[in-house]
């Protein structure tokens, strides 16, 4: 799966290149598509970072609002909800929690069906700053893509790495 003449070498094909060296028996075709969706995830993560900072907040912070704005009005879902979406621990969701609440960009309540149970909600200045970050951030990802890509292979390789992420969550199961 090397690089065509007319393409550009990354890092990936050099680690490649050195496995065939040393161990020209292995198939690297794998590492060749992972390894680039390592780099690439890395790469962007970066740049969400810097897309978000200027509005305050992280990549976990804009996870936190992010799902609270996708939720639909009220804009309200229990911790217990947040930490199953973001696959955090209940430790870990707290925290961020109470940072954005002490921004004033959420709040927590007592959930009225559960007198156990808290509710989190965005508030208005959360809604106002979540609604500003994904635009950023969005502006960032589409500058990226489409530096790259145009928006026909930018479908093609959305539609296969669907496949892929199906495909390894399938494996992964089995």
């Amino acid at each position: 799966m090397s690089a065509r003449p007319e393409q550009r070498k990354d890092p990936v094909d050099a680690i490649v290149e050195q496995w065939a060296v040393v161990r020209p028996d292995l198939d690297t075709a794998a590492m060749e598509v992972f390894g680039r969706i390592f780099r690439l995830s890395r790469a962007m993560g970066d740049s969400m970072e810097k897309a978000y900072a200027p509005h305050g907040i992280s990549r976990g912070e804009f996870d936190v609002l992010a799902t609270l704005r996708r939720a639909g009005e009220p804009y309200t879902l229990s911790p217990r909800q947040l930490s199953a979406t973001l696959m955090l621990t209940t430790g870990g969701m707290t925290g961020r929690l109470d940072k954005l609440e002490r921004a004033g960009l959420l709040r927590r309540s007592p959930d009225p069906h559960d007198r156990r149970g808290l509710q989190v909600t965005l508030t208005e200045k959360g809604l106002t700053l979540i609604d500003e970050a994904v635009d950023a951030g969005l502006a960032a990802q589409q500058k990226a893509l489409s530096a790259a890509l145009d928006e026909e292979r930018a479908g093609q390789l959305a539609d296969l790495l669907r496949e892929l992420l199906n495909g390894t969550a399938a494996a992964a199961r089995e």
